[in-house]
């Protein structure tokens, strides 16, 4: 019985240590079981470091106190950084724009006051054609006259302009006018608002229109009441409402041609 029992003790003991392994192993992770076992001794121990002085500097300190820094906080730098505009620049490109348009409209009313000589110049032949077709005296003198070609037909060294160009009331001259007016748009394509004098026969009305004006503005003043003038023109309408504006009354034109007259209203 003596002789048995040490071997029994030893097939127990190692039967309970293989009882304990499998437990063990049934307890850990393959994997990690795996590892182990795979990892050499050295490995295992190499696998937690400390940190080197040299790892310690290369990464930036942090200060567990202060806010991180966004994406935000950095577009917001910069775009403080970013420098204004030049201002001296932008004043040099509006002087630049304004010189331009400067230039622009000065070629605008050398383009127009060249029109306007041609108006004057085409005006000029067909009325000494038609000076030479009715074997009539006179000179011809051509000026621009604001917006508008002006023709007058003076009197010459040959003798004087027949007065029967202008007729009653300037009527003779009022169609010669027009008919200027067409030749000059069968010319130039464009229609022309030329104005035609005869003998100085539109400087002397054009006095007398001022005049008429006056003591009618002077009359609505004091009375209060609107006042009709007599029929007019459309030159001498034009002289009457330069004359009333001047004054700082209201003028308006009423009925039709030919007894189209003024109105001038009380301020």
């Amino acid at each position: 019985m003596s002789d048995t029992t040490p071997e029994i003790n030893a097939a127990a003991a190692a039967a309970g240590d293989e009882a304990v392994t499998d437990e063990v192993t049934d307890a850990v992770p393959s994997a990690v079981m795996q590892d182990d076992v795979d990892a050499p001794t050295a490995d295992r121990s190499a696998a937690v470091t400390t940190p080197s002085a040299d790892d310690s500097a290369s990464e930036p300190a942090t200060d567990m106190g202060a806010e991180p820094v966004t994406d935000v906080d950095r577009d917001s730098e910069a775009g403080a950084s970013t420098p204004a505009p030049d201002e001296a620049g932008t004043d040099r490109a509006d002087a630049d724009a304004e010189a331009g348009a400067a230039r622009a409209a000065n070629g605008g009313r050398a383009a127009r006051l060249k029109q306007l000589e041609r108006e004057g110049e085409v005006a000029a032949d067909f009325l000494e054609t038609l000076l030479d077709i009715a074997d009539l005296d006179g000179d011809l003198d051509v000026d621009v006259d604001g917006d508008r070609a002006a023709v007058a037909i003076v009197d010459s060294e040959e003798g004087r302009v027949p007065r029967r160009l202008v007729g009653e009331d300037g009527k003779v001259l009022e169609a010669l006018q027009e008919l200027t007016r067409l030749a000059v748009q069968v010319e130039t394509g464009e229609r022309s608002r030329l104005m035609l004098d005869v003998a100085g026969y539109r400087a002397e009305r054009r006095a007398a229109l001022v005049s008429l004006a006056q003591a009618a503005i002077a009359e609505v003043q004091a009375s209060g009441e609107r006042k009709a003038l007599e029929p007019m023109s459309a030159f001498e309408r034009k002289v009457v409402h330069d004359v009333v504006a001047a004054a700082g009354l209201v003028s308006e034109s009423e009925g039709v041609d030919p007894n189209r007259h003024i109105i001038i209203l009380p301020g």
